[in-house]
């Protein structure tokens, strides 16, 4: 069965699906008009949850069910500042205690039905256990006085932008955090363990460029089949790991750049994966103006870049960190960018159809 894809952009939340002709095409459209940061659909219940940023309103999430209406739904919620605490990230910027945006939504193992994890900005974990009808914060992550050292990069404000769920075992969640490195549970979320050793960061002092903690993980990936392998994109490099993140070894001179947002694995491949990269820091387009993906079919020992059927001339298209989706035979890609293009690839990334030019800013795409 061919699946279709939920597309969230800053005016409303697409579904795109495959024509009888072969052709995808947009077929439905919600929420048009407000800014659609995130969704997830739950293969099990048929559930699909959405959370919306209205900025001066606030974050909103709204859930459909199976043949249903979208409602609105429990929001999470952080607690209440103590009096007269004050908490600066390491560049010295204060971090509320309220949500500023959804920026990871993932589902439970398949032994959890309804469960639903979420990671937000600034930097709260939380945990529903009825499809977001109610929501439990990770306490215990959120007290541990290493998170205050958590700090913000280019969204100012440290965040959850990564979780993964082992298949082997739905208690061992792992997360990603820029800025924060990664963090692991082994009980549910009881308790939180630091990890990624090896990882290296060269935008800090000295004395901290290896501590896992300044780590600027962007994108947060692991096989499904060999849960051991998880693929680091970072902030300036590629890393990946076969201790299911406690150490990482780097990946170097891979052209164009090293540099990106997403990261997916092939679920049944630990060595094949794929990135998207470009110009970092002040500029953040790609580079040479085209529009590339580079996969690595060896573990990271060499790299293909992929350009067929995507703008190679005068292409300014950024592609966020959840912007870039791989189905679950491993498959087909769908990419969207900030420029308001959408691209799926039915053969691993070789060739590419252009669905639209024309979205709104697209933050995330999901196959479903």
């Amino acid at each position: 069965m061919v699946p279709s894809i939920n597309v969230a952009t800053r005016k409303g939340l697409f579904t795109v699906a495959r024509g009888e002709d072969g052709r995808w095409d947009i077929t439905d459209a919600d929420f048009v008009g407000d800014n659609v940061s995130l969704s997830l659909h739950d293969a099990k219940s048929g559930t699909t949850i959405a959370a919306l940023d209205h900025g001066h309103f606030g974050v909103k999430i709204h859930r459909r069910e199976k043949g249903s209406d979208w409602q609105e739904i429990a929001t999470p919620e952080y607690p209440e500042k103590p009096e007269g605490h004050e908490e600066h990230d390491m560049w010295g910027r204060p971090i509320p205690w309220s949500i500023v945006q959804v920026w990871a939504l993932e589902s439970g193992g398949p032994d959890e039905p309804g469960t639903v994890w979420c990671g937000t900005i600034p930097g709260g974990v939380f945990k529903s256990t009825d499809h977001g009808t109610s929501w439990q914060m990770m306490r215990t992550l959120w007290d541990d006085p290493k998170r205050q050292k958590w700090m913000g990069g280019g969204m100012d404000l440290p965040g959850v932008h990564s979780i993964l769920v082992d298949p082997r075992n739905s208690k061992h969640v792992t997360l990603g955090v820029s800025i924060g490195g990664l963090w692991h549970t082994e009980d549910g979320g009881e308790t939180w363990q630091q990890r990624g050793e090896g990882m290296r960061a060269e935008y800090v002092p000295d004395e901290l460029v290896h501590e896992p903690i300044a780590q600027d993980v962007h994108r947060l990936a692991q096989c499904r089949a060999e849960p051991e392998r998880m693929w680091v994109q970072h902030h300036n490099g590629m890393f990946i790991s076969d201790d299911a993140g406690r150490t990482f070894r780097e990946i170097t001179d891979v052209k164009p750049s090293v540099f990106g947002f997403p990261c997916v694995v092939h679920p049944d491949d630990p060595d094949t994966a794929w990135f998207v990269p470009g110009i970092k820091d002040e500029k953040r387009i790609p580079v040479d103006g085209r529009l590339v993906l580079t996969r690595t079919r060896d573990g990271g020992k060499t790299f293909e870049i992929l350009t067929n059927g995507l703008p190679q001339r005068h292409a300014y298209d950024l592609v966020y960190r959840h912007a870039l989706a791989l189905d679950d035979d491993g498959t087909r890609l769908a990419m969207g960018s900030t420029t308001g293009g959408l691209w799926i690839s039915e053969d691993q990334g070789d060739s590419w159809q252009t669905v639209s030019q024309n979205l709104p800013p697209v933050y995330s795409v999901r196959f479903f």
